[in-house]
């Protein structure tokens, strides 16, 4: 039987289940559909569009003949479908309008159907859920995404932060729980949006390490869905860490993690 969170699919010649909240997008090739997953896995399988349609809800659109999107995977609409994992895809220009309304439409729809049902109240909650986390000894927050009038996430604020965050954001946690990044430095470079999106919209734990011109830092970032809405993020300087190989195993690792940026799509 199938649920509303899932769809049962034959991919390969094997019987396969999908968490709808997964799919990226499903995208027709000859006499195939394929389906992408976040996380860079593609399915293939022999069921229509309409066919996938019907399983998968209200929470797509079709942005032309061969092809749903997921709402909660797009960024924003330019020119291009812009996808929170960095990719684009085409659209029937003619019906711009007309897709752009029903992203709105949908995405207010979903954002709107956010629980708060075990969401921290208050500061002094989110720090009662958090205490082990006070004396870690590298940066850590929990951040709410912020939604402009078009939906679009636009910024996050800070709901929880250890003294180590303190520390490397270089302000006082009473300065910084509460505030939006946006509003506590002008310099906000919006690349971190797209990784926080994709942790929140699609419970993705994903790492990333790049400059922060706002605090003057290199850093490396591992986000991960925490209450809906929201994600956690650890935060190191990447000056103070240091990476030890005490085995061939380790090598090995680190070929099989640094492999994975084949993967990387800018």
């Amino acid at each position: 039987m199938q649920d509303s969170k899932h769809i049962t699919i034959f991919s390969e010649k094997k019987k396969t289940v999908l968490g709808i909240s997964t799919i990226l997008y499903v995208q027709k090739s000859g006499n195939h559909v394929e389906i992408h997953i976040s996380g860079g896995r593609i399915y293939k399988t022999r069921l229509t569009l309409e066919a996938l349609a019907e399983k998968l809800g209200d929470g797509f659109i079709r942005v032309h003949r061969g092809c749903m999107v997921s709402v909660m995977a797009i960024h924003d609409i330019t020119d291009n479908i812009n996808l929170i994992n960095g990719e684009t895809l085409i659209y029937t220009i003619r019906k711009k309008n007309e897709i752009i309304s029903q992203f709105h439409e949908k995405q207010k729809h979903i954002i709107a159907g956010f629980t708060e049902e075990g969401v921290p109240a208050s500061e002094e909650e989110y720090r009662r859920y958090y205490k082990s986390f006070e004396n870690l000894p590298f940066a850590f927050t929990d951040i709410e995404m912020v939604f402009d009038e078009k939906l679009h996430a636009v910024d996050w604020i800070f709901r929880y932060g250890n003294p180590a965050l303190a520390k490397l954001e270089k302000l006082p946690l009473e300065q910084l729980i509460g505030s939006s990044f946006g509003s506590l430095f002008s310099n906000m470079d919006s690349k971190w949006l797209r990784s926080y999106e994709r942790a929140v919209n699609f419970g993705e734990t994903l790492e990333i390490i790049d400059y922060s011109p706002e605090i003057d830092t290199y850093l490396k970032v591992i986000c991960f869905p925490t209450f809906q809405g929201h994600c956690g993020c650890m935060l190191f300087d990447c000056s103070e860490i240091t990476l030890t190989q005490n085995s061939d195993d380790a090598a090995k690792a680190l070929m099989l993690y640094l492999g994975n940026l084949s993967n990387y799509q800018g």
